[in-house]
């Protein structure tokens, strides 16, 4: 069967123009405007939202399977006769870095961002430890998952590091009210929550945050992930006192 000849000097060249101006019109309006939630199974912001709440879940889930392994290993080890393998053999496997003197100080004069932060919300950055601190019979939720690879120094290192998987759900220690959420090239995504009786909690290098400065949020409640650094630099404060995290929270 032979194709149909077309007479090309018979077709109405600005009427295709118009028709290819039209489409790409279209295009554009439909790619940079919302009109594109209207397509189906476009991922709009529940969407989304959905997806970071899977993503929470299945660190969750990842969790609790890794004490379950390590459950049924200590289980047949103990059926074996051999030593059950303790958990602080587990997160030993993560070093412990040791700052040299040049990074120490390189590491005091890089809170400028965050202690300007704290200046604004009426917390001085003094680094004395205050000895009429009463926080001890707080509840602490621990911010991350992980083990601590760099510990606290009360000048120049006033927070530790804490090595985690990427994509581990950040969570916020205490109830309260997030007064900075925010980015820097120095400190990655940044998220500072005042608490009650002047206690403010750092959160730092994380790859993605969940809440906005305003929000209220719970103890326990997931305020950000650990981003392909695989770490979070966590930070307590108590009345302008840059505080030990391992005193009172087990991490």
């Amino acid at each position: 069967m032979a194709l149909p000849k077309i007479d090309l000097k018979n077709i109405d060249y600005a009427r295709v123009a118009k028709w290819v101006l039209a489409f790409c019109l279209f295009f554009l309006l439909v790619a940079f405007t919302p009109l594109r939630l209207l397509i189906p199974g476009y991922p709009d912001a529940s969407t989304r939202r959905a997806a970071v709440r899977t993503a929470v879940m299945v660190d969750s889930l990842r969790g609790v399977i890794g004490r379950w392994e390590l459950y049924a290993e200590n289980l047949a080890r103990i059926v074996d006769g051999d030593v059950p393998l303790p958990v602080d053999s587990i997160l030993a496997l993560t070093p412990k870095g040791e700052y040299s003197d040049e990074q120490k100080a390189a590491f005091a004069s890089s809170d400028t961002l965050l202690r300007g932060v704290m200046a604004q919300t009426g917390v001085s950055s003094s680094g004395a430890i205050r000895s009429d601190i009463h926080v001890e019979g707080l509840h602490f939720f621990a911010p991350v998952r992980g083990a601590v690879a760099t510990g606290f120094d009360p000048v120049a290192h006033p927070f530790v590091d804490i090595s985690a998987q990427e994509g581990s759900g950040v969570s916020s220690v205490l109830d309260g009210t997030v007064i900075a959420s925010l980015w820097s090239d120095l400190d990655g995504y940044v998220i500072v929550i005042q608490h009650k009786g002047e206690l403010i909690s750092v959160y730092r290098h994380a790859g993605k945050v969940l809440k906005s400065s305003g929000d209220k949020v719970s103890a326990g409640e997931s305020i950000a992930m650990v981003g392909k650094d695989a770490g979070l630099s966590f930070e307590l404060w108590y009345k302008g006192s840059a505080l030990n995290p391992e005193e009172y929270i087990k991490l």
